[in-house]
């Protein structure tokens, strides 16, 4: 029995807010969508490889979502980390480096962390 990885899930208040910030932070693109009673997924790709962030929006939802301690985060390596880091600095993004590990995190709309990798090698 095999298994691969398809997508992570982050539940969004604002799903156009979130749409637009990781077009411009990440470089992600909406894959496609669905909408049902109440609820709209909506699967962001890199083009390049198959896994997706599905940012799911809940019509009845309004509250802030219990992100805990946020321990939790996705990873994305940069092919131009200082670019990168320009960017995300100037978009007021980063909410924690690590400057011995050569890392540092960025915050999306409702708080979630995604971790900024230099290139491997």
């Amino acid at each position: 029995m095999n298994f691969h990885f398809l997508h992570n899930n982050f539940n969004v208040l604002d799903l156009d807010k979130s749409i637009a910030f990781y077009e411009e932070a990440l470089g992600l693109k909406e894959q496609r969508r669905r909408e049902g009673e109440g609820f709209t997924l909506v699967f962001m790709g890199d083009g390049k490889t198959p896994h997706e962030l599905e940012l799911t929006w809940l019509a009845d939802r309004k509250e802030p979502y219990n992100l805990g301690e946020n321990e939790f985060h996705l990873a994305l390596q940069a092919d131009n980390f200082e670019a990168a880091h320009k960017k995300h600095e100037e978009m007021g993004v980063i909410c924690f480096e690590n400057t011995a590990m050569g890392i540092y995190f960025i915050a999306d709309p409702d708080g979630y962390w995604i971790e900024i990798l230099p290139p491997r090698g």
